[in-house]
């Protein structure tokens, strides 16, 4: 199979030996374990520390789901949702929702927001329903998530009874503590977990993305068989040069030196959306600290072209485009004659749609570049199981190693707890008396 490819030949840098040799030296540090944050290097090898045991107990555990529910509530933040919201939003029918017969369970999300509309708005969706949940957690009491599964838990018992319960409940979380490993210890239900290792945003390709998936009906086995493609491609024994996500994380650390402060992931088909909201957290968290890093921004093109595109072209130019071209489509469409052609679309009939979007992303792409936007290119072979699971390691691994060559440990994020301070002490929770006081001055 082919693997995905990188190009970098419109963005102005040219690779010397010594960026070469830098990366080589970051690449070596997620190896080794000797660089910083290397109590979660978990996710390095994990592709390949996957058993067929494990894999045989996540299928056996979401079949048990799929024949009991409809509906499965997927309740988790952050790194615990995105990349399972990003994989199947890719690998699901666009008009899933139309169809009169459904082949798997719907897979819903919960818990990335407190918003009681949305909230209100899923609670009523599920009433006509058979339900279960999947809920996500290493503590089980941040916020988001802990209260979206006080509510769906408590649905879920109040349906079925709480024996029925522990079958149609199962729980991603820590190993030996937290309040959702002993609750779910007290109640009987199935758990996997999440290793102290991995930590959330590389955590895809564990239990975390695994399960969800493997219920919604995805190939997970396809999935965890293109990771471990790309973690033999990147591994050390490849020459740097021959690394795609190391030759990614040379140029765009040499690009925010040359003064490109944001980073635009493209694609010009929709499925991809989620993967680049996945890319957003997997980079934004892992590099914007210190005061360094590159603001990661997305488009959908050709979507996109009609609002942000005017920007690309001829704003401030402190930016640089990062396009996931796909090189075949899965099904054919064609543009039919029309006699009266008053579109004036005629010059198009027979043509393919994905000739003309190719047509269309090659032209954006030589104007964004006479227009000063530097242009990466990762190009995959088409949209699967096998295709997205090595994509979305090279971005995994290209995040650890553009870190330590940016000088930041990529693996933690210090800056996440200033909001939860705050929002803890305006609800008055006990033990912050004094900050609620002085945050409620301030507010006046």
């Amino acid at each position: 199979m082919k693997l995905i490819s990188f190009d970098a030949r419109h963005s102005g840098i040219n690779i010397t030996p010594d960026m070469q040799a830098e990366a080589a030296r970051a690449n070596r540090l997620l190896h080794t374990g000797e660089g910083a944050g290397n109590d979660f290097l978990g996710w390095v090898n994990l592709p390949s520390s996957i058993t067929d045991e494990h894999m045989a107990e996540i299928q056996r555990v979401a079949n048990r789901l799929r024949s009991k529910a409809e509906v499965v509530v997927c309740i988790g933040i952050g790194g615990s949702y995105l990349g399972a919201k990003a994989v199947l939003e890719a690998m699901t029918n666009s008009f899933e929702s139309l169809k009169k017969r459904h082949d798997n369970p719907t897979v819903v999300f919960a818990g990335e927001n407190i918003s009681e509309d949305y909230t209100h708005e899923l609670m009523e969706a599920l009433k006509d329903y058979s339900i279960a949940a999947i809920v996500i957690s290493k503590s089980g009491t941040t916020t988001e998530p802990a209260i979206a599964f006080r509510l769906i838990k408590a649905e879920i018992e109040k349906r079925y009874g709480k024996a029925e319960a522990a079958e149609r409940i199962v729980a991603i979380t820590d190993k030996a503590r937290g309040a959702l490993k002993t609750l779910a210890t007290q109640e009987g239900y199935d758990t996997f977990i999440i290793e102290d290792n991995v930590g959330g945003r590389y955590s895809v390709l564990s239990p975390v993305g695994l399960l969800p998936l493997a219920v919604a009906g995805v190939d997970v086995n396809a999935f965890v068989e293109g990771a471990r493609d790309m973690e033999r491609l990147t591994g050390e024994a490849t020459p740097i040069e021959e690394n795609p996500a190391a030759q990614y994380a040379i140029v765009r650390n040499e690009l925010y030196k040359a003064g490109k402060k944001i980073e635009i992931l493209g694609s010009y088909e929709p499925k991809l959306q989620y993967i680049a909201e996945w890319w957003k957290q997997l980079y934004g968290e892992s590099e914007g600290k210190e005061l360094k890093g590159i603001f990661p921004a997305s488009v959908t093109l050709t979507a996109d072209l009609h609002s942000m595109g005017q920007y690309i072209q001829e704003g401030e130019r402190t930016l640089f485009e990062t396009i996931i071209s796909v090189k075949n489509s899965k099904y054919e469409v064609k543009v039919e004659a029309d006699e009266a052609n008053l579109d004036g679309l005629n010059f198009l009939t027979g043509k393919r749609l994905s000739q003309i979007n190719k047509m269309a992303e090659l032209g954006v792409r030589l104007a964004h570049i006479d227009g000063g936007v530097p242009n990466l290119v990762i190009e995959i072979e088409r949209i699967d199981e096998r295709t997205i699971g090595q994509l979305l390691y090279f971005f995994e691994k290209g995040c650890g190693i553009s870190g330590y060559i940016l000088g930041v440990n990529p693996f933690d994020q210090p800056g996440v707890e200033a909001y939860k301070k705050n929002m803890f002490a305006l609800l008055d929770k006990p033990g912050y008396e004094e900050e609620s006081k002085a945050l409620k001055a301030r507010l006046q």
